[in-house]
């Protein structure tokens, strides 16, 4: 039994480091001759193909092509597949007010909001729970000092993918616009009423209201702020919590894309940012709703779960343009159903969503790019449209103030 156990040992010892050198000669050959030949010789190396970033946010798509394909096809195609909105409400009020104060009081340093908040993305991994304000103060001295964001940014490898995608979804927020002046009604009537001309109740309200027609006739100033609209119409009441990516099962089981303002049935809704009316009608889901584009086409508005019978202000339809701040609907509980004009919708709310396009493919194919807004919205209390009554037979509002939106093309839209 030794001997024969001492046999196969020496067996061994003959055979393994002939099986080993084989195993490494048949694996260099297939690294090096069979996968060369499968890929293209055009591929060249990216660490983002197909990969997410280090902070795990963002993900971009480059097309690699095959050299059987023509020159025309050649052209690698990149845009972002995937991004998550994080900034928290204090940075984005506290970067917002440096960005107008700076413009308003024409300071020599005019900061970018979007500038700051790709910044700090970088910083913190686009996890703004991190965010402090002594890092934004850090910031500011330095561009205040003399340095560029340019010189800050140049060695921070994620900066310009941030600052597409943040300036994406706010690029429109912020930036000059014209106002509406009005001027103080009471002072109108007291003017009217020491004139001493009018004899009678008749009068006297008929001049009233020539005066404050008059008051209102279009004077406008130029001014720097704060562009974009909270989606209720100001002093209506609503409730908001962070529902985004919650379990919906109508239909079949999805995510929820959106967040819900809860308020009363009836309640004016207006335009967050000025844009065209893509969509209008029924859908099964979102009830009766609407669509605006931005006119850079990157961002989609989508409002639904209108009211039932009159969901839509007078004169709402596909391709018309909106400014921000118009009324365009009336909150409701529409939707879930494959008949029209169905309340399905358990609790009265507006369904907000805004889906982000940086190829059109996102539009309604794979990689669409849907942002949580709830830090958003309440950034946007800070700026809410006033409406009043403007049909009584109807029951339409319109907005009480207007504005004059300068990314409003001023020719037709073909």
């Amino acid at each position: 039994m030794f001997i024969k156990s001492f046999k196969i040992s020496n067996k061994l010892k003959y055979w393994l480091p002939i099986s080993f050198i084989s195993i490494l000669l048949t694996s260099i050959y297939f690294v090096f001759f069979h996968t060369s030949s499968t890929l293209p010789t055009s591929a060249t190396p990216n660490p983002l193909h197909g990969m997410w970033q280090a902070d795990g946010n963002m993900i971009i798509e480059n097309t690699t092509i095959d050299n059987s394909q023509t020159d025309e096809n050649k052209q690698e195609k990149k845009y972002i597949k995937w991004f998550e909105f994080n900034v928290c409400y204090d940075a984005l009020a506290k970067t917002a007010k440096l960005d107008i104060d700076s413009h308003v009081n024409g300071e020599s340093v005019q900061y970018n909001w979007i500038e700051l908040i790709s910044y700090l993305a970088c910083k913190y991994g686009n996890d703004f729970s991190k965010f402090k304000q002594k890092d934004l103060d850090t910031l500011v001295e330095k561009l205040k000092s003399g340095q560029t964001m340019a010189e800050l940014t140049n060695n921070l490898k994620n900066y310009s993918y941030y600052f597409e995608a943040y300036d994406a979804i706010l690029h429109e927020f912020i930036g000059e616009y014209k106002k509406e002046i009005i001027e103080s009604t009471a002072k109108n009537i007291q003017s009217t009423q020491n004139t001493g001309n009018l004899k009678n109740t008749g009068n006297l309200e008929k001049a009233q209201n020539s005066e404050l027609e008059t008051a209102k006739e279009t004077q406008f100033e130029s001014t720097y702020g704060l562009k974009a609209f909270h989606p209720v119409a100001k002093n209506y009441a609503y409730s908001h919590y962070d529902d985004f990516g919650n379990s919906r099962s109508y239909g079949y089981k999805r995510l929820h894309f959106g967040n819900d303002l809860m308020g009363s049935i009836g309640t004016p809704i207006v335009a967050v940012e000025s844009g065209i009316i893509e969509a209008v009608g029924w859908n099964q889901y979102g009830g009766w709703r609407i669509g605006i584009r931005s006119f850079d086409k990157k961002r989609y508005y989508y409002y639904a779960h209108l009211r039932k019978n009159h969901p839509y202000a007078e004169g709402i339809e596909e391709g018309k343009i909106v400014t921000a701040g118009d009324v365009i609907g009336y909150l409701g509980m529409t939707g879930y159903s494959t008949k029209e004009n169905v309340n399905n919708i358990n609790v009265p709310h507006l369904h907000f969503g805004l889906q982000l396009i940086f190829d059109e493919v996102q539009k309604e194919g794979p990689n669409q790019i849907w942002v949580d807004l709830y830090d958003l919205v309440d950034f946007l209390k800070k700026n809410r449209s006033e409406v009043y009554k403007s049909n009584a037979e109807t029951k339409d509002y319109s907005r009480k103030y207007q504005i004059i939106d300068p990314i409003i093309p001023t020719t037709e839209i073909p």
